[in-house]
């Protein structure tokens, strides 16, 4: 006696206020679905299109330095000055990765991919970890050899030109700053400008060192430092873009803790294939199998349990297959592991009411 909740759904996926099982038309609203809750994590103040000159702006701003950086940095043979460029390129190929990014992910779903393109967000997150991970390490090898052979480096050139990065740098922050940095697109763009703050920051102290003291290695180990902080930087973005596409729980919300509670709920018996992941940025989603007592009213539990995750978790993307739990020989409920005769392969715990 299955009943499965396929209510009417919006482009997104959601589920539209006033729709629930089939047969039930006139439904009212459920607290939880209604447009002033908009997608979790998805309400933030912040236009696509204003992100998009957020970025675009950064973008100018960084691609006309390194041409200048790079040019100062051949002339006063620093490889500081060389690294800031270099990571600056990266910066410029993060922030059009983004831009394209947003692109894709904004068109609708459509054949084959039913949630459209919206992890190409997240796809330009993970490549922007990586190039700052590759980066960090080209940079390190290059630090590590000037460090045992310094080469001449003028001092005067490298501190005024990394001042003028740490000014490009600061508003090429800001300007992302603006944007929407729950994204873990954008976020990834900003770790890049922000990364290349610290560097020009570290540059600027390295040219002082060396315009006072011609201690030259000061270069170098200015640059060791700065890859320290990429090889974070890259590593965080590679491990939240990673955590997505292995369709973990996630951070903060725990399967478990989420199953028994709904377990707990009235009339629920078992609940069992309970998947938590996150569609993109913001986006969480859950699906489960739940199990109600004979004679229980589906509809009724259905309804208390959407409420509850979308209060408790800010879980909208709900998918909940409700059916009435077998009865045994003698008239009760079906023992503990009662989910191997309603799926053929069950996934995860079982969580009993």
């Amino acid at each position: 006696m299955g009943r499965t909740d396929v209510g009417a759904r919006d482009e997104h996926g959601h589920r539209k206020p006033g729709h629930g099982h089939e047969g039930e038309p006139g439904q009212e609203p459920e607290r939880g679905h209604g447009p002033e809750h908009g997608h979790a994590g998805h309400t933030h103040g912040v236009s696509a299109g204003a992100d998009r000159r957020w970025l675009s702006a950064a973008l100018a701003l960084i691609i006309v330095f390194i041409v200048v950086e790079t040019a100062i940095a051949v002339l006063a043979g620093s490889l500081a000055l060389l690294s800031d460029a270099a990571h600056m390129l990266t910066d410029a190929f993060s922030i059009v990765l983004a831009l394209v990014a947003m692109r894709l992910s904004a068109r609708p779903a459509h054949g084959g991919f039913t949630f459209g393109l919206k992890r190409a967000e997240i796809l330009s997150a993970h490549a922007n970890g990586l190039t700052l991970i590759l980066a960090a390490l080209w940079l390190g090898y290059e630090a590590v050899r000037r460090l045992i052979d310094p080469p001449e480096v003028t001092g005067w050139m490298v501190l005024s030109t990394a001042l003028v990065g740490i000014a490009v740098n600061l508003l090429a922050t800001w300007c992302l700053s603006r944007a929407n940095r729950s994204s873990l697109n954008i976020e990834g763009a900003y770790q890049h400008i922000l990364n290349d703050l610290f560097a020009f920051i570290g540059t600027a102290v390295a040219g002082l060192i060396v315009l006072t003291t011609g201690f030259a290695r000061a270069d170098a180990l200015a640059t060791l430092l700065v890859t320290g902080l990429m090889l974070k930087a890259g590593w965080g973005l590679l491990r939240d873009s990673g955590r997505i596409f292995l369709e973990a729980a996630p951070v903060g919300l725990d399967p478990d803790e989420v199953g028994a509670e709904l377990a707990a709920t009235d009339a629920v018996t078992e609940v069992h294939d309970l998947h938590i992941w996150t569609i993109t940025s913001g986006e969480p989603a859950l699906s489960a199998h739940v199990l109600v007592e004979p004679g229980g009213d589906c509809h009724r539990v259905r309804r208390a349990l959407d409420r509850m995750l979308a209060e408790r978790h800010g879980l909208t993307h709900t998918t909940l297959q409700i059916d009435h739990a077998d009865r045994s020989a003698d008239g009760g409920r079906t023992p503990a592991g009662s989910a191997a005769g309603h799926c053929e392969t069950p996934h995860g715990p079982v969580h009993l009411g």
